[in-house]
């Protein structure tokens, strides 16, 4: 084959495989097998120069940086949203819209209204000329932004050529850059592993990232895009905001799946209170739902106000932001030593519970900030999320006689050990290994939900069992008697035998989960999983070189040294041969990944299981060598809902894909 037929033959495989693994999350090859087709075309590229063009797959990543971010003028303006903020001004903002049309002619309208979340993210203007990816640019005030198209070529979900034999010539597509709420995590947890500072949260690390002068730095961020609208287009041409949709949605764009048509007003308002209901089990924050009138021609007749279409609205969700006042900044000890800032608060009412005390993230974060111990301070609380100050409010930094800015501490506060700050790194540390707080953090951390999951071994429990001396470390755990628990306080003899059951029942954790619980400095709970899956025992993990652990999946060069570092550690070593000596799973049973009975079977879990957490029900899936992703796509092969299941019940009923409950579940791994 000519090297250019075999180029156009590698191009239109990997612009396959990435739509389905970016944006239909459902991937037909391993990571290895999509690299060796990228590593066969940027060869053949290479020594082939002249078949470089700029749609090429090859071209997502590896671009040079730019000297700086240039203004591009939109060729139709991205207008800002009037808000609603309850059911009665969305009805309102409809009768509105109706006294409009009846003055131009229009007497009782038939609308029919598009609802759609409203994605907490970056704004962004894709212009495709030909059906190639030609420019990127950013909102900016709406009518001019900024060139970002080295940053976008890198995002996976963005097509570099518009999936299309027949493209229009011109069309520019417009939608919302983000990180999602899990990809936020762990870029924050590879952050804070590698010594670097974290980010505050998702919407602003998107932001700053698309807005990196370096594309390779944006290539290792986790960032996607929902698409939800068409501006400009020429050869190509819709009748109703709907309609546009499913034609991105068919032309290889990423268009959240419940977005939803709707014919009343009642259903509209209905909508919008389920997505504020659901905000919080989302894995993308929201800040509210986007109601456009679906018809174009209405749209052209409402026309606009000021910056403002009189065609759409954002229905706001309540605000999880409060101002009050910052009494103290104080610092905790984390199982790795590092000393964690938090605030102090007076309390108030935000996100609908009171707040007392927040997160200052870490020390540079705190510097970054300026806040200070008396200033009037911005806390943040959306979803479960643990409340985090954001800033001091705009008065608080004009005060003349405003606190010096707070400084780690010079000794531990719990074992006053000197405290230290190693060169290149985030965190002042104790480097005692001593310190009762680490190791009343590294027990917490070992009997939490995630890692080995000990019911009725809280926080509490942990103190009074360092107190008394009964335990130092995670095995200690396991030679507990029941005379030893009943000693501690609020502890009768139910609650002690109850207590030994669970952690008697902790040694049948699979393997992934005692990695993260063991507290290996780099290892969170994702990448314990991988770890587990890659090397199936902790002695193939133990004498892995950095360049093999960097092997694993969503794990980079510097993580790999550190988690290598610390399973070296002698102490780390001698917890892991105790744990073995007490029987807990260091190896994983069963089939490696894509073998087993559950093989080339794709799953995706929804809702609240009776009895199996979402975890336990992916471990035993994985353990059969199944897998299990996030959304419903023809390839999944089974939805297993529970209650409250949301909208990809929904999705799998109407795309016919079969649906289990636990019962169900349990029965198919059985057989």
């Amino acid at each position: 084959m000519r090297p250019a037929e075999r180029a156009r033959e590698l191009a239109d495989q990997l612009r396959y495989h990435g739509h389905r693994y970016y944006v239909l999350d459902d991937p037909e090859i391993g990571d290895d097998a999509y690299d060796a087709l990228l590593d066969e075309l940027r060869a053949l590229e290479a020594e082939h120069p002249e078949l470089r063009t700029p749609d090429s797959p090859t071209q997502r990543v590896g671009g040079e940086p730019v000297s700086r971010l240039d203004k591009v003028t939109h060729l139709q303006p991205m207008l800002s949203l009037a808000n609603a903020r309850s059911e009665e001004e969305l009805r309102a903002w409809v009768a509105r819209m109706r006294s409009h049309l009846a003055r131009e002619g229009i007497e009782d309208p038939d609308f029919r209204f598009v609802a759609e979340p409203k994605i907490d993210g970056l704004a962004i203007s894709l212009l495709y000329r030909e059906g190639v990816l030609e420019r990127g640019a950013t909102r900016g005030n709406g009518e001019v932004g900024e060139d970002v198209t080295h940053n976008l070529r890198t995002i996976g979900s963005i097509p570099l050529r518009i999936d299309t034999d027949a493209p229009p010539a011109l069309i520019e597509v417009r939608g919302e850059v983000y990180m999602s709420l899990p990809d936020f995590a762990a870029l924050n947890e590879r952050r804070a592993a590698q010594g670097l500072s974290t980010f505050m949260n998702p919407r602003n690390s998107a932001a700053g990232t698309i807005r990196q002068l370096d594309p390779a730095l944006t290539a290792e961020r986790p960032l996607s895009m929902w698409c939800y609208a068409v501006g400009v287009t020429e050869g190509v041409r819709f009748t109703s905001h709907s309609e546009s949709l499913e034609w991105l949605a068919a032309h290889g764009f990423r268009v959240n799946g419940d977005v939803k048509t709707l014919g009343s007003e009642d259903e509209v308002v209905a909508q919008c209170l389920s997505w504020q209901e659901r905000r919080g089990a989302l894995d993308f924050e929201i800040d509210g739902v986007v109601v456009k009138v679906d018809d174009y021609e209405l749209q052209r007749r409402l026309g606009a106000v000021g910056r403002d279409p009189r065609w759409a609205i954002a229905w706001k969700f309540p605000p999880t932001t409060a101002v009050t006042r910052l009494n103290d900044v104080a610092w905790n000890v984390g199982k790795y030593g590092d000393l964690h800032p938090f605030a102090q608060l007076e309390p108030v009412h935000v996100g609908g519970v009171t707040v007392k005390q927040a997160t200052l993230h870490n020390e540079e974060d705190l510097v970054r900030k300026d806040v200070r111990p008396g200033d009037e301070v911005i806390v943040l609380r959306a979803g479960d999320v643990i409340p985090q100050v954001v800033s001091p409010a705009p008065h608080a930094v004009e005060r003349p006689d405003r606190a010096p800015v707070p400084r780690p501490p010079e000794r531990c506060p719990f074992c006053d050990t000197p405290t230290v700050k190693p060169e290149g790194t985030v965190f002042t540390r104790c480097p005692n290994r001593e310190c009762p707080e680490r190791r009343w953090q590294l027990l917490v951390h070992f009997a939490s939900q995630g890692a080995l999951d000990i019911d009725g071994l809280g926080e509490k429990q942990i103190a009074g069992l360092l107190e008394r001396g009964l335990v130092r470390t995670a095995g200690d755990l396991y030679r507990l008697t029941k005379e030893q628990l009943v000693a501690i306080d609020r502890m009768g003899e139910v609650s002690a035998e109850r207590l030994l059951r669970s952690i008697e029942a902790s040694k049948d954790r699979p393997f992934g989960r005692v990695l993260f619980g063991m507290g290996i400095e780099g290892v969170g709970g994702i990448t314990g999983r991988n770890l587990a899956q890659r090397f199936r025992s902790l002695d193939a993990l133990m004498a892995a070189t950095p360049e093999q652990i960097a092997e694993t999946p969503g794990i980079g060069p510097i993580v790999a040294q550190i988690i290598h570092d610390s399973l070296a550690d002698p102490q780390m070593r001698a917890l892991a041969e105790d744990l073995r000596g007490l029987g807990l799973q260091l190896s994983v049973e069963g089939p490696p990944p894509g073998e087993g009975k559950l093989a080339e079977q794709t799953f995706v879990l929804t809702g609240t299981l009776p009895d199996l957490t979402r975890e336990q029900a992916t471990e035993r899936i994985l353990a059969q060598g199944g897998r299990v992703t996030t959304s419903v796509s023809k390839k999944t092969s089974y939805v297993v809902a529970g209650e409250s299941p949301g909208s990809k019940l929904e999705k799998a009923e109407r795309m016919g894909v079969p649906v289990l409950d636990e019962a169900g579940l349990l029965e198919l791994l059985r057989d």
